[in-house]
């Protein structure tokens, strides 16, 4: 795990509680998310953010993420394991991708699978915003756009019509939660492409466990 500073002052939003600068310290949380961390900063969309826990202990989740039971098709529980070679996560190491990240490590990409219309209503900062719809052909995605992903944002190269993921990058993908398909069809699509399954990390929690934690989300664009 990478170490990751306390939080000295910051201003935040976090599941509708406000903060003002310099008046919380690290010290002063009584709501971190480990013992030994506090917050992490990352960057998103060019501005820094700090993660951290609402403190306000009597805050309750998030009404989108309240509910209990929705339709099933679509909406289904997910299997723990999506696949073979697929690594299934929690928030402490999302955090420590996000972190890295943030520090300059261009070989990780954290993406949020989900429609615009979930994203605008909040997502995890530092994430990039590609819908599972973009990657999969079967929704009416153009394949020279998906190239286009597959080469610019993930770093692998396409060579006399094969794909070279020898220096593609270690996608990190989520979506709302363990109910939701979004994350799960990229991530079937990407292994039909022959991405690396070791190259693909499956928060199954998504962005419900994010709000059930209180941690810190942005509104999308």
């Amino acid at each position: 795990m990478t170490s990751i500073k306390p939080l000295v002052a910051v201003t935040v939003i976090s599941a509708a509680v406000f903060f003002s600068a310099g008046t919380l310290a690290a010290g002063d949380m009584t709501v971190k998310i480990t013992p030994e961390i506090a917050s992490v900063e990352v960057t998103h969309n060019g501005k820094k953010i700090t993660i951290l826990r609402n403190q306000d202990e009597n805050h309750t989740v998030n009404p989108d993420f309240a509910k209990t039971s929705r339709k099933c098709p679509p909406f289904c529980v997910q299997p723990y394991r999506l696949a073979p070679g697929i690594e299934t996560i929690g928030e402490i190491e999302v955090l420590d991708y996000l972190s890295r990240m943030s520090k300059g490590d261009g070989s990780i990409l954290v993406i949020d699978s989900r429609t615009p219309d979930w994203v605008r209503k909040g997502t995890i900062p530092g994430s990039v915003n590609i819908p599972w719809t973009r990657l999969n052909p079967a929704q009416g995605a153009d394949p020279m756009a998906i190239v286009e992903i597959l080469e610019n944002r993930f770093g692998a190269v396409q060579q006399e019509g094969l794909w070279d993921f020898s220096n593609a990058r270690t996608l990190v993908l989520f979506c709302n939660g363990i109910w939701c398909g979004q994350s799960p069809n990229n991530i079937q699509t990407l292994l039909r492409f022959g991405y690396p399954a070791e190259k693909i990390k499956w928060y199954r929690g998504g962005m419900q466990d994010w709000e059930i934690l209180g941690l810190t989300t942005v509104a999308g664009e």
